[in-house]
């Protein structure tokens, strides 16, 4: 069981400071995802925790002690890393007892840690096969066990499922799920750029942009009430569309006279001061529907992409706009060349002014 800490965390090479005014509380039995563009600092931030790069600023503290100059191998963490790095001339066994042996443990001692985290892994099988006789899924999953077996206080992930193709990468980030469940008292921190990945694993979302927090929140918050433009486009897929308007009505309705000369309402609340307030109406495409009635845009389909359970229309460009984008339940092939109306559900539109949700004023 483990609280972690960061307080006013910075991170500088020199004097660049890639990540500042880093705050966040990760309570006990949490499952913390990292996500964030290339090049944020959600790994170095990982790093950090780890003890494997050196805090330039502020506080971090496992269960209240401060940890900044403790060595990492004295901080109660265990880290899975993107690449496997399995001794290959080891067994499974071997591999994941290693680091047991290194501390001076028993015999008896580490046969019980091997044999619970393989029986919690479904490792059981493979445990006297030398790496080369696995698939990738299943050396990830010995450098999970590796990990395990240390019973660490944190369990650290730094996208351990890049390396796998599709079908490997859902089965794994599965078992990453039941592991979970099956140690709700682990405190865990994951990274990745995979949306689906943070999705479906966490029980909290920290999006990382410029150096800081942008937003942190359970994954449905994130995608239903983003903070900012940047979250409501990094948190789904495909991004939302934000379409540039002004406000014509104010109330428990608010009503946007859009660019493109359509009309879009929604139930963020505004008063009678935001009247003729520039903003940015936010529709995510799966939120959109075609309409025969007022529309928030009207435009050609210039290119669909048939994925069976839905169809993605790429709009063409009106001006310097963004393209628009909308995901339509089944397949809808005939929409190419055609003009097609939108509009989306008021309770599902956003609205954004100078970066940020008219939702948080």
């Amino acid at each position: 069981m483990a609280n972690l800490k960061l307080t006013n965390v910075e991170k500088a090479y020199g004097e660049v400071k890639v990540l500042k005014d880093i705050n966040l509380d990760i309570k006990t039995g949490e499952l913390v995802v990292f996500v964030g563009p290339s090049g944020c600092g959600k790994s170095t931030l990982l790093r950090m925790i780890a003890g494997l790069e050196r805090i330039t600023g502020g506080d971090f503290t496992i269960d209240g002690t401060r940890m900044n100059d403790v060595p990492p191998a004295q901080r109660g963490i265990a880290m899975v890393f993107q690449s496997y790095a399995l001794y290959p001339h080891m067994t499974v066994r071997d591999n994941m007892a290693f680091a047991l042996k290194l501390a001076k443990k028993t015999k008896a001692e580490i046969a019980a840690a091997v044999d619970k985290a393989a029986k919690i892994l479904q490792l059981t099988p493979y445990l006297d096969r030398l790496p080369k006789a696995l698939s990738g899924g299943q050396r990830q999953r010995v450098a999970i066990g590796r990990a395990i077996v240390r019973d660490p206080k944190v369990y650290l992930f730094d996208e351990p499922l890049s390396n796998l193709d599709a079908a490997l990468r859902v089965a794994t980030r599965i078992e990453i799920a039941q592991l979970k469940e099956n140690m709700p008292d682990s405190t865990m921190v994951y990274v990745t750029h995979d949306q689906v990945e943070a999705m479906t694993l966490a029980s909290r979302i920290v999006v990382l942009a410029g150096g800081g927090i942008s937003q942190v929140g359970s994954p449905l918050e994130l995608y239903e009430r983003p903070e900012n433009e940047f979250v409501a486009q990094f948190i789904g897929s495909p991004a939302m569309n934000l379409m540039a308007g002004q406000v014509v009505e104010t109330g428990a309705q608010t009503v946007v006279k859009l660019d493109n000369g359509g009309m879009a309402r929604s139930h963020v609340p505004t008063t009678a001061a935001d009247m003729g307030l520039r903003v940015n109406v936010g529709m995510r495409p799966e939120d959109l529907l075609a309409t025969d009635g007022e529309a928030a845009f009207a435009g050609e389909v210039e290119i669909t992409e048939a994925l069976g359970e839905v169809t993605l229309l790429y709009f063409k460009r009106q001006g310097d706009a963004a393209q628009v984008i909308a995901k339509l339940p089944g397949i809808h092939p005939e929409l190419r060349y055609k003009t097609v109306r939108l509009a989306a559900d008021p309770a599902k539109v956003h609205l954004f002014a100078g970066g940020r949700s008219l939702l948080y004023r």
